[in-house]
């Protein structure tokens, strides 16, 4: 018995038709904001990435419609904004969630508990790296890098900083996003949608109300060497390996207030190194 090229699988090469354009009524309302974007620089093409984020905004994800359309705007070829569509992770290339919830397990925030965080989130939620939930909330990934690794371990939700995590509290902010209760970034504005996120991105105004007030920036732990390289040496905390005496040179000892925000290295939290129930690392040393 033999089986057809279609049933084993089998592509015969056939080119893939154009993509569909957009609806005229969405179309009209995107060029209008896309030649708003392109009039920002003087090389047109410069304006592509920003242009991905706004065609992002519109479906939650990088289409073929979109690029379609970014290229159109362009006088790019579809294959060159493909190009750059896959190459920015920023870009999703399929149907997300609402909320993206990127846990970093780059070194640091691996051995802090981000590998446990990304397990725990996998099981409570059902899904797998760059999965979403049934519902159409969450799209679950673990991201290489946050770049806040003095508060590791870190979450990000559509790229708003969630600091010094542990397998609970990134379960809570899950259930939390699923079920519509407001969540609050620990440095930045209170969350808003990933198209909404998108469209900031391609730079237009965050209209909602007190959102640019409340955006935040780096903590304290990530700016002692600038505040050291300006000579702000008064207000520098130096922390000494664990375990070791010492002394503070008398005047010199900034002791940061219940408000400051702290790195997990220089005030311990709740992380998985400090929860039995979540070790960092293994057990047992190798031979045991």
């Amino acid at each position: 018995m033999t089986t057809s090229s279609s049933e084993r699988g089998v592509s015969l090469g056939m080119p893939e038709l154009p993509a569909p354009a957009y609806p005229d009524d969405v179309r009209a309302r995107l060029e209008t904001d896309a030649r708003e974007v392109i009039a920002r620089y003087p090389d047109s093409r410069s304006a592509l990435l920003p242009l991905l984020h706004l065609v992002q905004s519109e479906e939650g994800h990088v289409t073929r419609t979109g690029m379609r359309f970014c290229a159109e705007m362009l006088g790019l070829t579809t294959a060159e904004v493909t190009a750059v569509a896959t190459f920015y992770t920023m870009y999703r290339r399929k149907a997300s969630g609402d909320y993206q919830v990127g846990v970093c397990t780059n070194t640091l925030c691996a051995v802090m508990g981000g590998d446990a965080i990304f397990e725990t989130l996998q099981e409570h939620l059902g899904v797998g790296n760059g999965e979403t939930t049934a519902d159409g909330k969450v799209t679950l990934e673990h991201i290489e890098c946050n770049a806040a690794c003095d508060f590791a371990p870190v979450v990000m939700v559509n790229w708003e900083f969630f600091d010094n995590q542990t397998p609970g509290s990134a379960k809570r902010l899950v259930d939390d996003l699923r079920e519509g209760r407001p969540v609050q970034p620990t440095r930045g504005a209170r969350l808003c949608t990933f198209k909404e996120t998108a469209r900031i991105l391609a730079g237009f105004p965050d209209e909602r109300p007190g959102a640019v007030e409340e955006s935040g920036g780096a903590g304290p732990a990530s700016l002692v060497g600038l505040r050291l390289a300006r000579g702000e040496t008064a207000p520098a905390r130096v922390v000494h390996p664990r375990g070791l005496p010492h002394e503070e040179p008398q005047g010199t000892v900034h002791e940061p207030s219940p408000a400051e925000h702290l790195s997990s290295h220089d005030a311990p939290q709740d992380t998985s190194a400090s929860d039995p129930a979540h070790p960092a690392g293994p057990a047992a040393e190798e031979g045991e």
